[in-house]
């Protein structure tokens, strides 16, 4: 990442910065927790814009070409990140829920929002679109935050996923060396991607739930690409998951040998989300708070998940768990994932209120 360029918000940069040195700070809860109590059907997910079933028309209007046949027979529920476009208000709602339970940050709804990712629905032209409006609903969000609590910002985190697919490992058992993706396809979709979250107005981009550091690294070159595009940058995040109890990322990266791989781009902070819950992630942040020498996040689920592939732990059992964190000098930023709801961020922002932050040993490094 160039650190030579200029911060394209430097007033925000420097309030994040004086926020971060004083306390710890709130990220959001789980976007697709809250969807799922919407309920929404095809119908509910295609909303007016794509109500004739059909996307010809759609990818005509908007990408001026029309969409293949097999396209058009695309079912379009479980795309959440079309919800931005057909229905923002429950987006609108969500950010502004989070945000009333005490969040600093809010991530944008652009989980997915990638054209490898928008591939399953067929939906690539919509990529620009999709983050630029993400990041606007995020951004109105924060603005209306601040508008009730001037003394308090409120910062819209543009999210750049992992995507369904990995640069590091074949998906075929039979045939090791194959990939279905390569470096140059990551960063391109991570660079459309980027684009339109910084048009929207997001003032940090993450890189999050990152089980291929290979994939994370196409990741930051591409939004290294487009801050050298546009001649000044953003603060990054990254975010890491540890898949499972073995301790290691997919690609088989520790903790530890993932900041040390990532390092480079001198990131605002560096952290873990998803997979685990609080008190089995524990270790990892750990690991991470003795070599980073930017901030450290945490934003786990809420337990593991159960038969059903729902999440059991309450607002008070994570809240004491990442409470202990923040007591140890582990965190500076903190939240949750798949499971979490505004009540456990309202619970977790009670825990860590007037706990320090971890310090940080930047004496010749800068955040972002």
């Amino acid at each position: 990442m160039n650190q030579n360029l200029p911060f394209l918000h430097p007033d925000r940069v420097e309030k994040l910065n004086d926020a971060l040195a004083t306390r710890i700070l709130v990220l959001d809860g789980a976007m697709g927790t809250m969807l799922q109590q919407h309920a929404l059907d095809e119908t509910g997910y295609r909303g007016e814009r794509f109500a004739c079933g059909c996307d010809m028309q759609h990818a005509h209007d908007h990408a001026g070409e029309h969409a293949s046949t097999q396209g058009c027979q695309r079912d379009l529920k479980g795309d959440n990140d079309l919800l931005s476009l057909t229905h923002p208000e429950i987006i609108r709602d969500i950010h502004a829920a989070y945000l009333d339970a005490g969040a600093d940050f809010v991530e944008t709804n652009t989980f997915n929002s990638t054209s490898i990712s928008q591939a399953d629905y067929a939906l690539q032209h919509l990529v620009h679109e999709l983050n630029r409006e993400g990041a606007k609903l995020a951004r109105a969000a924060c603005d209306e935050a601040e508008r009730k609590a001037p003394d308090r910002p409120r910062f819209a985190i543009g999210v750049l996923g992992p995507t369904s697919r990995t640069a590091s490992l074949s998906p075929d058992v039979n045939n090791p060396g194959f990939r279905n993706v390569d470096f140059d396809e990551l960063e391109n979709a991570y660079a459309d991607a980027t684009r339109g979250l910084i048009e929207g107005g997001a003032e940090i981009v993450m890189v999050e739930t990152i089980f291929d550091t290979l994939n994370a690294k196409a990741a930051l070159s591409g939004i290294a690409r487009v801050f050298d595009e546009l001649g000044g940058r953003l603060p990054v995040m990254i975010s890491g998951t540890i898949t499972d109890r073995s301790g290691r990322t997919l690609s088989g990266q520790t903790a530890e040998a993932f900041w040390y791989s990532v390092a480079h781009a001198r990131p605002l902070s560096i952290g873990l989300n998803c997979a685990l819950g609080a008190k089995d992630l524990r270790q990892h942040i750990e690991a991470l708070a003795r070599v980073a020498d930017c901030a450290v996040s945490a934003h786990p689920n809420a337990g593991l998940p159960n038969a059903l592939g729902g999440y059991d732990e309450t607002p008070g059992e994570m809240a004491k768990t990442l409470g202990e964190f923040a007591r140890d000098g582990l965190l500076n930023i903190v939240g949750g994932c798949c499971g979490t709801t505004p009540e456990h961020i309202a619970a977790i922002a009670e825990a860590v209120r007037g706990v320090p932050p971890r310090i940080l040993d930047t004496a010749d490094s800068e955040a972002a």
